[in-house]
């Protein structure tokens, strides 16, 4: 997490009015970059054994520069950059781009270089090292080691990237994504991508933000800067991949198969308002569709083609995405009906027919009454022919069609070309100049609408529902120490501490069976205890149904194996449900809460949900009405329903104990909670909780 200090530097990094650069013939580029690009602040060069690099006189040393710089590109060797580093804290300079390679990349000699690169940062704003650097393209800042595709803009979205090939190719794609700044991040040495959030909210001309990430180290860091963007209405955009290489502990419960980071990343997510795409061309269609427009108020989407096959591959896409195509009323089927032939189908989405096609002032009325029809934003799709051909004039036609319906109706256009190469760059410009928006790829550009609608949603329900610095994750703490396992019976006691509903049991020896059970009552069940009992049923170790003393002592013979303490519990016989509640603790994001489909085939249907902790009651009924059991509690095909407030009642009672115990806790696994008729409550089945003890 940066200091007070280096969040200070970051603004100066990022910004800068003044520039060192500290090095040799690795210079080059990067002052070649700010004047290509138009950096008007100051610039300098040092070296002390070179007269000039790129043209421009080289000082010897920091302490002979004029003034102290915002910034500074340090291109000399692994070995030399600590030094370098410790000189630019001493002046007080801003901050840095690490270039050179050799450190933690390398292993444990590596390791030990980039510790010392930190510790010499002081309150530096350190970018990398082994990294390409920085682009700012709204102020002429090129801190950048290799080529680069982008230009100037006026506003845009920034991209934070842990990977410099990634945030390279971002800057030639052929995409029209107004780029305004990217960073790509190297090594994290002192700095990671949360840390650059919140100084890009400080710029009213960044629009949105994009994150390429493979994870995430500070998720403390993260979340706050992804709460304050929420807050200011700027969307986040995250693009992940990979797995992370933070060892896990050795699990056993359910709890713990069903855990897959990625899941916990997408419950990360969720609970902070981000956006999460699962390709690279989505990734940068949604930041276009972000920083062209910004969010969509609404879910209603109208569509325009002449061709049916196109409008049917994008229906097929439009639901997933969650949006609609809402059908046209009378009076407006009839105004659209008003621009087309008779043999003209009206419907939404809109095979105009080629009739029109080339007819200027037939198209944009045509255009304009979809518009019109309460549509969130209307979507001409459009592939483009070669230059050159026949006829070609048609498509510049239908774009200024769109372009007057939406300046006739003050609505939204975009224009959506299936292949994305069909939308020429000169298309794209005109586009962009009026207001319009223009996608490309089919699937893509749906996906960034329907990106754009569910940003405006979930913004709106978090600010509704809840108070921002409740949804801040507080830093991970895996407890050290020996994991060791309670038994069902020590589980259930601690669990019982903070409110979870059990059945009638207890703990007994073998001698002690019959008396107990005819105090609790038949139909009984029968557990062995022992800790590394974890899946009872597998080892014969658990008896249900027992009706009388002399099925009970069978049973507990059958288990002579497995020792001589007990669970015994009276049956529950009115269970309509079974759900699994546990709780992981995980390295990077803390506290993980698990609600899914229950029983012994939990892990088979894997019918879950996760949403990390702490979380408000809100959330948990959020994540079971997503799940299949829930139409089982809610009372399907007339069935009658199951006690919901009190599933959400035993819920909050293991989130309490979750959290309660988190300095020890690994993981916790209830499974099943039998959910009873509304009215009846719920019991919890069984339980596992494990825990880290101190070595003795």
């Amino acid at each position: 997490m940066a200091s007070t200090a280096q969040r200070r530097n970051i603004a100066r990094l990022l910004r800068p009015t003044s520039i060192a650069f500290i090095g040799g013939k690795d210079l080059r580029l990067p002052i070649d970059s700010c004047r290509k690009i138009g950096f008007t602040g100051e610039m300098w060069a040092v070296n002390p054994h070179r007269g000039q690099i790129a043209g421009m006189p080289c000082y010897r040393s920091l302490d002979d520069l004029p003034a102290v710089p915002d910034a500074a590109f340090v291109a000399v060797n692994a070995g030399l950059t600590a030094g370098v580093l410790r000189e630019l804290n001493r002046i007080g300079a801003g901050g840095a781009v690490g270039y050179a390679a050799g450190f933690a990349e390398l292993g444990e000699g590596g390791r030990a270089l980039q510790q010392e690169l930190v510790e010499a940062s002081g309150d530096l704003a350190v970018l990398g090292p082994n990294c390409y650097g920085l682009l700012n393209y709204l102020d002429g800042v090129a801190l950048w080691a290799d080529t680069h595709g982008g230009e100037r803009v006026g506003e845009g979205v920034a991209v934070v990237s842990q990977s410099g090939n990634v945030s390279l190719n971002l800057t030639m794609a052929e995409r029209s994504l107004p780029l305004a700044q990217v960073i790509a991040v190297g090594n994290q040495a002192v700095l990671g991508p949360g840390d650059f959030i919140e100084p890009l909210l400080d710029d009213p001309r960044i629009k949105a933000i994009g994150l390429y990430m493979e994870g995430l180290d500070d998720v403390e860091t993260f979340s706050r800067a992804a709460l304050k963007a929420l807050e200011r209405g700027v969307p986040l955009v995250v693009l992940k991949s990979g797995r992370s290489a933070v060892a896990t502990r050795i699990t056993a419960s359910h709890t713990a198969s069903l855990a897959g980071e990625d899941r916990l990343y997408d419950a990360l997510f969720e609970r902070l308002g981000v956006l999460r795409v699962s390709s690279l061309t989505a990734f940068v269609e949604t930041l276009k569709m972000l920083g062209l427009h910004g969010p969509l108020a609404g879910d209603r989407l109208g569509v325009v083609a002449c061709s049916g096959g196109d409008a049917a591959l994008l229906a097929d896409v439009v639901d997933r995405e969650g949006l609609t195509l809402p059908s046209l009323t009378e009076v407006e089927r009839a105004e659209v009906g008003e621009h087309v032939t008779r043999i003209t189908t009206i419907e939404n989405p809109l095979d105009y027919n080629t009739v029109i096609w080339g007819r200027r002032d037939e198209q944009e009325g045509c255009f304009a009454a979809v518009m019109r029809a309460r549509m969130d934003a209307t979507a001409l799709i459009l592939d483009y022919a070669r230059d050159g051909l026949p006829g070609a004039e048609c498509w510049d036609i239908a774009v200024d069609a769109l372009i007057g319906a939406s300046k006739r109706t003050g609505a939204l256009g975009v224009v959506v070309a299936t292949l994305p190469e069909l939308l020429p760059a000169r298309v794209r410009s005109r586009l962009i100049a009026a207001g319009l928006v223009p996608l490309q790829g089919l699937e893509e550009a749906i996906i960034a609408l329907g990106a754009a609608w569910r940003y405006h949603r979930r913004r709106s329900e978090i600010l509704e529902e809840s108070a921002l610095d409740t949804l801040l994750l507080p830093a991970a703490r895996l407890p050290d120490g020996v994991v060791g396992t309670l038994d069902e019976g020590e589980s259930k006691r601690l669990l019982a501490e903070y409110g979870l509903p059990l059945a009638p049991g207890r703990v007994v020896g073998r001698d002690e069976l019959a008396a107990a059970a005819a105090d609790l009552g038949y139909p009984l069940a029968l557990k062995a205890l022992a800790p590394d009992l974890i899946h009872k049923t597998e080892v014969g170790a658990v008896a249900l149904g027992l009706s009388d003393e002399a099925a009970l002592l069978a049973a507990a013979a059958r288990m002579r194996d497995l020792g001589d303490r007990f669970l015994l519990e009276r049956m529950v016989e009115d269970a309509m449900a079974e759900v699994i509640v546990g709780v992981k603790n995980d390295p990077r994001l803390g506290l993980a809460l698990l609600i899914g489909s229950g029983g012994v085939l939990a892990e088979l249907v894997a019918d879950v949900a996760w949403v990390l902790l702490p979380c408000g009651r809100a959330a948990m009924a959020a994540a079971i009405s997503g799940l299949k059991v829930a139409k089982v509690i809610e009372g399907h095909r007339g069935r009658p329903a199951g006690d919901l407030d009190a599933l959400l009642d035993a819920i909050q009672a293991i989130a309490d104990t979750a959290l309660a115990e988190r300095e020890r806790l690994v993981e916790l696994d209830v499974n099943p909670i039998l959910v009873r008729p509304r009215g009846q409550g719920v019991v919890a089945v069984d339980a596992t909780i494990r825990l880290a003890k101190e070595e003795m």
